[in-house]
């Protein structure tokens, strides 16, 4: 584990200095950068150091997703050293984080969201002959993705194109992409994150309901920060970041994927939308990994608290199952099953 400073300063001066955790990755640096100045900004007196390690999600670079029969690829080794006190936050993409966290643990503040929609990345070499979306290119197309979600949706609308895995932080896979050797036409990767790199210039296409048909992931966009259920001091310190919009937003998401028991590599999209003041409309789907089969539902309420976005998301899993979403994941879990013996 590496530290961004030394806390020498911070021990000359008497004063305790707050230790974040987060992943190695350019993003999840980014993404810790973000909250060490938020934290300066609201407490500019205190010290700020970030260290970053590697986890089993980054470290497994061949398996792909859908294979791990683990919620918490991303997490585990990060929580380890917050409950040994080594850490006093850590920063993580809530999308990476399980629904259940352990009793110990709690998500003391969700920030404000960044575009949660996918996005399509196409080759140079198609771009450069007018193919700009997914519905455009030719069929036989390869879309680079690791993501069972996405792969299920897209194979729904345009089941003339194909899939390969690609794995590696969002640098690795443009290379991949970019690379001529390689077989993918285009990737698909959330918006969030290439806009965060400062890469918004290579989109090519927006996903949406609307347009090409894709749901995003529970919590994509949303930076969540994790610390010791009992660390008073740490959660009064980041309540200046507390976006709660986007807080009751992937609440509803997150009880909406947890009632369903599914985990990130479950094909569970949702869409969820401030339609109006304290109005949240969601829209959910579950789709088999092969696309042919699919469940959608749409709900639409007045959300101002915690319990009335644990509701929605409940109700609308609720839908899910009445419509035959169980069937869906069934089968997707016996077949991991029967892959992992």
């Amino acid at each position: 584990m590496a530290s961004s400073t030394t806390p020498a300063a911070a021990v000359a001066a008497g004063e305790k200095e707050i230790g974040i955790g987060t992943r190695k990755s350019l993003l999840a640096r980014i993404q810790a950068d973000m909250v060490q100045a938020a934290l300066q900004k609201a407490w500019p007196d205190k010290k700020y150091a970030i260290h970053a390690m590697s986890t089993m999600g980054d470290n497994n670079q061949v398996t792909a997703l859908h294979d791990f029969n683990a919620k918490s690829l991303w997490t585990h080794e990060l929580e380890a050293l917050l409950l040994e006190g080594k850490l006093d936050l850590i920063v993580h993409c809530l999308k990476d984080m399980p629904t259940q966290l352990p009793p110990t643990l709690s998500i003391a503040a969700v920030m404000e969201r960044e575009d949660p929609r996918d996005c399509v990345i196409i080759s140079a070499k198609y771009a450069d002959k007018g193919y700009t979306t997914l519905a455009s290119l030719p069929a036989g197309s390869v879309v680079g993705t690791s993501s069972v979600r996405r792969s299920a949706q897209i194979a729904r609308q345009y089941p003339e194109l194909k899939f390969a895995d690609v794995r590696g932080n969002v640098g690795t896979r443009l290379a991949k992409l970019d690379d001529p050797e390689k077989p993918y036409t285009c990737l698909v990767l959330a918006a969030a994150g290439l806009k965060r790199l400062d890469l918004a210039a290579r989109i090519s296409q927006y996903l949406e309901s609307d347009n090409g048909g894709v749901l995003h992931a529970v919590g994509q966009g949303s930076l969540a920060i994790e610390i010791r259920a009992d660390d008073a001091e740490t959660l009064q310190l980041l309540a200046p970041l507390e976006h709660v919009p986007s807080k009751l937003a992937c609440l509803a998401e997150r009880s909406l994927m947890r009632t369903l028991e599914g985990g990130c590599s479950v094909p569970i999209g949702v869409e969820t939308k401030w339609t109006a003041e304290k109005q949240l409309s969601m829209k959910y789907a579950v789709v088999s990994i092969d696309g042919t089969e699919s469940v959608h539902g749409h709900i639409e309420r007045a959300v101002t608290t915690v319990e009335e976005a644990d509701q929605l998301g409940w109700d609308a899993a609720r839908d899910l199952v009445e419509r035959g979403a169980g069937k869906i994941l069934e089968k997707i879990n016996l077949n991991r099953k029967l892959v992992d013996a």
